[in-house]
């Protein structure tokens, strides 16, 4: 039990520490274009995120997949580029999102690998480790949507700001971080 909590709370930081801005600057621009009335498809959404998350801590912990990490460091805000222009060219909530998320959580959880294949070869078994971590992640996710939901939800009352300009507000911000990012991060 020590050892899944320990876990929880890696996946759980990996997500809501102040390290983790790209991880949230994804989330923001993933769910800009919901609100409150759309919780279970945000959440279905956040958890297509963690399944591809996963799925690169599993393959990498058993080391069938290594992408060098200039790669993935360059492509995760990438995710984040793409996701905020199809907010603003195509005003999100599209089924393709789902997709988007499970494939990007994959990009994203590259990220992650080179350290969890450290962690995890210690183990005897990845299953505690990756359950532990992914919960924690997960429950981060959705702890850092319903913090965003809320801070829209105050602000479109205080401000009378509506749905398509807190998506153009909040992608355009994302967007223009990321792109930064990817700059600042390219491998070549």
């Amino acid at each position: 039990m020590k050892d899944f909590l320990f876990y929880l709370q890696l996946g759980w930081d990996h997500i809501m520490s102040l390290d983790a801005l790209d991880h949230q600057l994804f989330i923001l621009a993933l769910i800009a274009s919901y609100s409150f009335k759309d919780f279970k498809k945000l959440l279905i959404l956040v958890t297509a995120f963690t399944i591809g998350h996963c799925i690169t801590l599993a393959l990498s912990s058993f080391d069938i997949i290594r992408v060098k990490s200039s790669w993935v460091e360059f492509l995760i805000p990438c995710t984040i580029v793409i996701t905020a222009l199809d907010n603003i060219l195509l005003r999100g909530k599209r089924p393709y999102q789902y997709y988007f998320a499970l494939f990007f959580g994959l990009i994203h959880g590259m990220g992650f690998a080179n350290t969890a294949r450290m962690m995890l070869a210690k183990e005897q078994s990845i299953t505690v480790p990756l359950l532990g971590f992914n919960i924690g992640l997960e429950l981060g996710q959705i702890a850092m949507v319903l913090i965003i939901l809320t801070i829209f939800t105050i602000l479109s009352k205080l401000t009378k700001m509506n749905q398509r300009e807190w998506l153009l507000i909040t992608s355009s911000a994302s967007g223009a971080l990321a792109l930064q990012m990817a700059l600042e991060r390219l491998p070549f």
